[in-house]
């Protein structure tokens, strides 16, 4: 499906039907592909699952310039999306850039939403209270900083095919049969469109200063999910929530990466259920 909003095309895989839209953001260097265990067991529960390629990704529209990549844009997507959907409840599902994304879009209001999940990427009050001090979250983050550096990213993670694309996945992850050579095949395809590593590494470009944003305390339910064995994400941050969410519940997978959605789905999909049954978000 290619889902309009905001003036751009979203490729789109979806399950179920209704006015009861999950939407679920993704991260780098990942696509739509990546919630391919969550979308069925969503649609069961009785949710219109909706996964996009983000701008920049895949098989969606591809702005150019670092600009259309900050965060006021992203979000703004976001609220369109659940527009065009015709969403009448909505729930935010969302990993990596895409849970700054569905963060942001919760701390500033921007949706109204009914629930929030987001795995491994924390809240980023908490991130920016942490990195200023904490030196093993410094040193974890290095990539950030490469990232600001023009085109030599892109470069390298090009080469070979995107082997850096694949190793991504693979030297990061702790259960690596999660990614056989098919799975790392449509990380690589995407990375190889032309403009899509600019696209993609533009996020953390135009994105700087967002550890720098206030706003008061997120009031709808929030679950965090956790792979323990993240090598980007200390697990610290997964601590100091009660300052800024009302409603957290926090669900921590032991042996799992940051990949957690693809490399322990049927764990984060049970995790998913009995939370949303708890709130009240099973659909239908």
């Amino acid at each position: 499906m290619i889902l309009k909003a905001n003036g751009l095309d979203f490729a789109c895989d979806e399950a179920g039907s209704g006015d009861d839209v999950a939407l679920c953001l993704h991260g780098f260097p990942e696509s739509r592909f990546s919630w391919r265990y969550q979308l069925p067991v969503l649609a069961q529960a009785g949710w219109r699952a909706v996964a996009p390629d983000l701008r920049g990704y895949g098989q969606s529209s591809r702005p150019t310039g670092k600009a259309a990549y900050h965060i006021d844009h992203l979000v703004a997507d976001v609220a369109a999306m659940f527009e065009a959907l015709g969403a009448r409840r909505k729930l935010l599902i969302a990993h990596d850039w895409g849970a700054v994304i569905a963060w942001t879009a919760a701390m500033r209001r921007a949706v109204p939403l009914d629930g929030l999940i987001v795995m491994n990427v924390p809240h980023p009050t908490v991130f920016g209270d942490l990195i200023k001090h904490y030196r093993p979250q410094q040193l974890k983050s290095w990539y950030v900083a490469f990232f600001q550096i023009p085109w030599l990213p892109e470069f390298l993670l090009r080469q070979n095919r995107a082997e850096g694309i694949a190793k991504a996945f693979l030297n990061m992850a702790v259960d690596k049969g999660q990614f056989p050579p098919d799975v790392l095949e449509v990380y690589r395809q995407n990375a190889l469109i032309p403009g899509a590593l600019t696209a993609m590494i533009n996020y953390y470009r135009a994105n700087l200063k967002i550890l720098d944003e206030v706003s008061p305390p997120i009031e709808i339910p929030t679950l965090m999910l956790w792979g323990e064995e993240d090598k980007a994400l200390d697990i610290k941050l997964t601590e100091g929530y009660g300052p800024h969410v009302k409603d957290f519940t926090l669900k921590r997978f032991p042996q799992v990466s940051h990949w957690v959605q693809q490399e322990a789905p049927d764990a984060v999909n049970a995790a998913m259920l009995v939370w949303m049954r708890a709130k009240g978000l099973m659909a239908g």
